[in-house]
Order: structure tokens, then C-alpha cells, then sequence
């Protein structure tokens, strides 16, 4: 085992399994044993920071276009409603908190 890239041992010579951490999730760059890897999610690898920040700057596109999609359909739909009566459907909870 004295490749780049780290396998996972199940047991039998010829079964091992790539492990998550063997590429970038952008550029599918190897990730080498000994060098810097740049994590976002919990568990999605990157090779270097640009990468990593693409990644980012792509889901905020994917985030912001998922939003204007649903407040163009309560717009359409006319499930708009005044401010009065979205404060009425909030939920709030009141009394004391105690941290020990």
C-alpha cells in the first residue's frame, strides 16, 4: 500500500475500496498523503482552497436561485400574505432558560 492514494483494507488482497479522502470533490485532483486537504460540508475533501471556495460560491448560486423559485410561486400563487398575519404563525416560546 504504498500508493498516493489511501485505500480502505476490507480484507482480501484484491477488494480494496477507494477512500473519500482520495480526491478532490471539484477537480478530482489526488489528494496526497502528506499534504494540506481542505474539508467543507463535514465531509467533502478539496485539494486547495479554490477549490474549496468555488465549491461554495456554486451552492450559494444553487441556494439563491432555490429561494427566488419559491417566493416567485407564494407570489404567484397568491399565497402572499400581510406582515399581521405571518406574525400571528410564528411560534414563540416564553420563560426562563436555564444553562448549568
Amino acid at each position: 500500500m504504498s500508493s498516493a492514494a489511501a485505500y480502505y483494507y476490507t480484507g482480501c488482497e484484491h477488494d480494496y475500496e477507494p477512500h473519500f479522502l482520495d480526491s478532490c470533490s471539484l477537480c478530482g485532483r489526488s489528494l496526497c498523503q502528506n499534504n494540506d486537504i481542505f474539508m467543507y460540508r463535514g465531509n467533502t475533501p478539496f485539494c486547495t482552497q479554490e477549490c474549496r471556495q468555488e465549491q461554495i460560491e456554486m451552492d450559494e448560486a444553487m441556494e439563491k436561485k432555490k429561494w427566488k423559485r419559491s417566493s416567485s410561486s407564494n407570489r404567484s400563487s397568491g399565497a402572499r400574505q400581510s406582515s399581521d398575519e405571518s406574525d400571528m404563525n410564528k411560534a414563540v416560546r416564553t420563560g426562563k432558560v436555564a444553562v448549568a
